[in-house]
């Protein structure tokens, strides 16, 4: 009979049905859930163990012999199930979750069965083992923990590995959302490995395999990863700012990824107290909330307004009045500034030249040799070329419209914009 025939086929006690069970038989004792398994897309409605117990029905009303023992293909797995969700239960009591997800490590001797069962009589419309073992189980813990089963975003994954005989615990990650503010200078975004021995250790990093002893990411991390009790943490910024430059104002959106939580739903005036109070003088977060894994990449890709406060200095204090600098402020207002990657970080970036547009500047304070300025402009618009010009790389630069060398000697963010609608990544 052609598969398109057989399709439509629905009645288990079909002589075609029989045929095909029949041959499997023959093979060795088959438990209920093995044997329906084979026919799974053709009654629905039904179990496979269900369809199993029909099956046998029908071959023993054909006076079908069917031997008795242990199944030749799950090895007598489906009478040990009630076994492997105790186990998870055991294993799950450490974690805090609502959703979690079944999976299935099928071992050799399993594969290599079922692989023979297909090939008696194809598997057109049979269910994979681990698909059965996924579920049963799955049903179980539910009702045994009270949770729900997800398939496309689960707190949990529980593993069955078969071939260790273990249960094995996948934790997926939390994702944070909020805002830091940084006050100490010399102070990375996130963890800067040593440029010489790449984070192995060695003598320029006094063997800590890092640049600097400390990063925002790192000191967030070291507050949080106990109350947590992740395995790790990874900062997600929006942009970042200069090494030496402190984030003010509302501070620098970012999303905190934590990695392998046993904890997920702490209390977020718990988060942001803990992280505040050890870190005083140095950072501080703000606006925090559980939010989804998407915001990641949304935030890479959202468009930001940032506003800086540069304290500059000019090599010739007399010849720059304050007149002057004012009208040159005036002309980089809604400027379009063509700047090639500055030379402090061309080592790191593409070397490519970029338009990045000033939406306002303004003189905030004026002394001779010194001035305050606020500028506001696009993302990724370099202030401190701005200022000098980079021997030409910055395009128009307050150096080349005063006719009078400037270079910026403070940097703070004192405001980052971000236009991204929060609330479609609330959880």
């Amino acid at each position: 009979m052609a598969n398109n025939d057989f399709r439509a086929l629905h009645d288990l006690a079909s002589e075609e049905i029989v045929a095909r069970a029949t041959r499997i038989v023959r093979e060795g004792p088959i438990c209920n859930h093995c044997l329906g398994r084979q026919f799974a897309k053709i009654a629905s409605g039904l179990t496979n163990a269900q369809r199993g117990e029909q099956v046998k029905a029908a071959l023993r009303d054909a006076r079908v012999e069917l031997p008795e023992g242990t199944c030749w293909v799950c090895n007598g797995l489906f009478l040990l199930l009630d076994s492997w969700v105790a186990r998870a239960q055991e294993a799950l009591r450490e974690y805090e979750f609502t959703t979690f997800l079944v999976g299935t490590k099928v071992s050799g001797l399993l594969a290599a069965n079922e692989e023979l069962l297909w090939e008696l009589l194809e598997a057109t419309f049979a269910e994979p083992l681990k698909a059965e073992v996924n579920r049963e189980v799955g049903k179980r813990l539910e009702r045994a923990l009270g949770k729900t089963a997800n398939f496309e975003n689960p707190d949990l994954i529980v593993v069955l590995n078969l071939w260790t005989d273990e249960v094995e615990l996948q934790s997926n990650a939390v994702f944070l959302y909020g805002r830091y503010r940084k006050f100490a200078r010399g102070l990375p975004q996130t963890r800067w490995f040593c440029r010489v021995c790449r984070g192995r250790g060695c003598d320029r990093c006094d063997y800590t395999g890092k640049m600097y002893p400390e990063s925002v990411e790192e000191l967030i991390c070291n507050s949080l990863l106990e109350l947590f009790g992740a395995s790790d943490m990874t900062l997600h910024g929006c942009g970042r700012e200069d090494i030496d430059a402190r984030m003010l104002g509302s501070g620098r959106p970012f999303v905190l990824e934590i990695k392998e939580p046993h904890q997920r739903f702490i209390e977020l005036t718990t988060v942001d107290a803990k992280v505040n109070a050890e870190n005083r003088g140095k950072i501080e977060v703000s606006d925090l909330r559980y939010v989804q894994k998407g915001l990641v990449a949304a935030l890479k890709a959202a468009k930001a307004e940032k506003t800086y406060q540069v304290t500059i200095s000019f090599s010739e204090p007399g010849a720059v009045s304050e007149r002057a600098l004012q009208t040159a402020v005036t002309a980089l207002e809604g400027a379009v500034i063509e700047q090639r990657t500055p030379t402090r970080v061309v080592h790191r970036r593409a070397d490519l030249v970029r338009e990045r547009k000033v939406s306002t500047a303004r003189v905030l304070a004026f002394e001779p040799g010194r001035a305050v300025l606020e500028v506001t402009g696009d993302a990724g618009l370099y202030i401190k070329e701005l200022v000098s010009g980079d021997e030409g790389r910055t395009s128009p630069s307050l150096t080349g419209l005063l006719g009078s060398p400037a270079e910026a000697v403070e940097l703070d963010v004192v405001e980052v914009k971000l236009d991204l609608d929060l609330a479609e990544f609330a959880l």
